[in-house]
This record gives structure tokens, C-alpha cells and sequence, in this order.
């Protein structure tokens, strides 16, 4: 799982609230990270393959939305491999994990792996966070007609940008001078804590505001297209706004037990002496949330594509000519030339006047499709309401 405590207990001298969850039952709670990655990794890329039974299409361009959606799903599985990794090394050679916590030892390859993993772990799940951050930014910002693929630049400079920053920046100031003095007291780590949750509070904290504005701006859309609101747009726009709550309801299931260990072990290192009984249920509160955090935080990635686009099925259909990635189905690039293809094609004569009266409708719907991309049923109840549709 992803945690700050991986990086602090690099540290020979860590804290005692790091030693108890990581000496907590270490074999098991390494096959849990192992059985939960891999599940969630095989999953993951089930979801992407495309699917038999599928009608082959012209693949359109991706859309910034589409994008960011499979930039997410690729952290993950990268996030994913190394907890596989870093969790089989621990197994597998647990002689060269203990080598570790010597304190000036001469091999330095123990503290190496130890900080790498950990560092790889982070800065793709810290990514991740902020790739989730820019899609409710894009999708905000396309309802209202500020953004397209051009922007994706932009995201790219400001995710990894401070995906890295960030994680170097804690990183830094935990091993500062070196690693076998950190954890020395409060002030090495707690900007290291700060950093690796800044992201992650954002994403709780910012995201469900911008989702309910968007999912109002969708609705005044739907409404100004026709000047009337009917059964087809309110479920779509019903719609839309399960799939922002679906996203949020498994962010918040995968990290909550996060922020609560880390409130739990914060208020542990506070005391004196962390094995006294009175604390007994404070430790095994601890201890529960740590092993529910390796079972959860890799998990993210399955459960995130089930949010994006649904259950896509079993079926995977490994020709990839001509066919239409799930994560792909439109977008406002192509919306003039297949966004719409039964009433077009059908009309080779379509007068000048007509296209002009129906610009903003194509524009309002490209805006809807794309934040409901993947999902079949509303992209096909799109096209039928919409009244380059109907006017055929």
C-alpha cells in the first residue's frame, strides 16, 4: 500500500508507532499487498482490453477527458507493480530486508531498495491524485466550453511536475543530512507527511465541489439545448452525476483507513510509552487499519474503472484493428465527422442554414458526451434526443 510510514522505516532509528505496524505480522500483511495488487492489476487491464462483440468503428482521437480517465488507470497499475515488487523482495529475502536497521551498516542496498520502492510507490499513487485533481478541473472547465485536448499539456506540466516536486521535496527533508539520522524528532517528518498528503486531502476536499458545479452546469446545458428538461436529459444528467459519485465513493473507501492509521499512530508517538494498556485498543485499531490499507489502496485501480466505465466484461478481443477503446468513445474532436452518424450519413445535401442553427447543440452535446464517455447507453440516448436526431 501506499503510506509515508514505507519511507520512515528506512530509518534505522524510527519511530516506535512505525515499528509497531511494521513488525506487526510482516509475512502476511506482504501476501495481502501481493494478493490485492495482483487481483486489482489483472482486473484493471481486463477492464481496458477491448471487448468482442464490440461494433467496429473508425477509433476516434481521445478527448483531455478519455486521457486523464487512462492516465489514472496507469498509475495505478504502475503504483500496483511495485507494491508487488517491493512486497515479494520482503518475502522472498527477508535476510537483506533486515540489513536495514543497522545502524551504519556498510551495505548501503538495503536502504537503497527500501527508499526506491517506497518512493515509486508514492510518486505514482501523489500522481495519480492529482490526474484524478485535473479531471474534475477538465470536466468543469469543459462544460463550459474552456477547455479540449490542447489543455492535456497543461495537466501533464502540473501533475508530474508536482507529483515529483512534492515527493523529492518530503523525501529530502525526512533523510535530512542523511538517512541514518532521520526520524530524530517531529520536524523531519511531519513536512514529509504534509506532502505526501497534500494531494490527497485536495482530491477529498476540492473534487466533490467541482463535481456538484459541473453536474449544475450540465443540467442548465440539457435545459438551454431545447429550452425544455426531458426524461432523456434528466437521466442523463442523473446519470453523470452517479458517475462522480461513484468515483468518489471508492476514493474515499481506498484512503479513508489511510488518514485514520495515520491519526491513530500520530496520536501514539504522542505518548510516552506506546505499550501501555490503556492504549491496548488505540494499537489494535492501528494494527487493523494498517492490514485494511493493503488490502484497499491497490485495489484502486480495479475499482476506479469499474467507476469509469462499468463492468466492460470478459469477452477480450485481441484484434485491434478498427476497434473502439472503451476508455475512447467520443470525443469533441470528431464530433462533426462520426459523432453522430446515422443522420448524417443518410444526408449528403445538408443545407449551409441548417448547420449553422445546430452549432450549438453539437457544442453542448460534445460537452455532455465526453463526461460520459464509456458509458453506451447514455452516449446512444445523446445522439437520439439531440436535434441534429430528431430533425431527421
Amino acid at each position: 500500500m501506499a503510506s509515508p510510514r514505507l519511507e520512515t522505516y528506512c530509518c534505522p532509528n524510527r519511530d516506535a508507532a512505525t515499528q509497531l505496524v511494521m513488525n506487526f505480522q510482516p509475512e502476511v500483511f506482504c501476501g495481502v499487498c501481493i494478493g490485492s495488487a495482483s487481483i486489482s492489476l489483472m482486473l484493471t487491464i481486463l477492464q481496458l482490453l477491448p471487448k468482442k462483440g464490440q461494433s467496429p468503428r473508425k477509433m476516434p482521437k481521445a478527448s483531455s477527458s478519455s486521457t486523464i480517465l487512462l492516465l489514472i488507470s496507469i498509475c495505478d497499475i504502475l503504483g500496483g507493480l511495485g507494491m508487488i515488487f517491493r512486497s515479494s523482495v520482503w518475502l522472498g529475502f527477508p535476510g537483506f530486508i533486515a540489513n536495514i536497521s543497522v545502524v551504519n551498516g556498510t551495505d548501503v542496498w538495503p536502504s537503497t531498495f527500501c527508499v526506491g520502492s517506497a518512493m515509486w510507490i508514492q510518486l505514482l499513487y501523489s500522481a495519480g491524485f492529482w490526474w484524478l485533481f485535473c479531471y474534475a478541473v477538465d470536466s468543469y472547465l469543459v462544460v463550459r466550453r474552456s477547455a479540449g485536448l490542447s489543455t492535456i499539456v497543461l495537466y501533464h506540466m502540473m501533475t508530474w511536475g508536482l507529483a515529483v516536486l512534492l515527493c523529492v521535496e518530503g523525501i529530502a527533508l525526512l533523510y535530512y543530512p542523511s538517512i541514518s539520522s532521520c526520524e530524530n524528532g517531529l520536524e523531519h517528518a511531519i513536512p514529509h507527511y504534509v506532502t505526501t498528503y497534500a494531494p490527497l486531502l485536495l482530491v477529498l476536499v476540492v473534487n466533490p465541489i467541482l463535481f456538484r458545479r459541473t453536474v449544475s452546469a450540465v443540467a442548465s446545458l440539457l435545459k438551454g439545448r431545447q429550452g425544455i428538461y426531458t426524461e432523456n436529459e434528466r437521466r442523463l444528467g442523473t446519470e453523470i452525476q452517479m458517475r462522480f459519485f461513484k468515483i468518489m465513493l471508492v476514493f474515499v473507501i481506498c484512503w479513508s483507513s489511510n488518514i485514520i492509521n495515520e491519526t491513530l499512530l500520530f496520536y501514539l508517538e504522542m505518548q510516552p510509552d506506546i505499550n501501555e494498556m490503556p492504549l491496548k485498543n488505540i494499537r489494535s485499531a492501528a494494527l487493523i487499519t494498517w492490514i485494511i490499507m493493503g488490502v484497499l489502496n491497490p485495489m484502486q485501480g480495479f475499482l476506479f474503472t469499474l467507476a469509469f466505465y462499468g463492468w466492460t466484461g470478459w469477452r477480450v478481443d485481441l484484434k485491434w484493428r478498427k476497434r473502439e477503446i472503451p476508455w475512447e468513445s467520443m470525443s469533441s474532436s470528431t464530433a462533426g465527422e462520426n459523432a453522430y452518424p446515422s443522420p448524417v450519413n443518410y444526408q449528403s445535401n445538408i443545407h449551409d442554414s441548417k448547420k449553422i442553427s445546430t452549432t450549438d447543440s453539437q457544442q453542448t452535446d460534445e460537452a455532455i458526451s465526453m463526461l460520459s464517455e464509456g458509458n453506451t447507453s447514455s452516449d446512444e440516448r445523446l445522439t437520439r434526443s439531440s436535434p441534429i436526431y430528431q430533425g431527421w
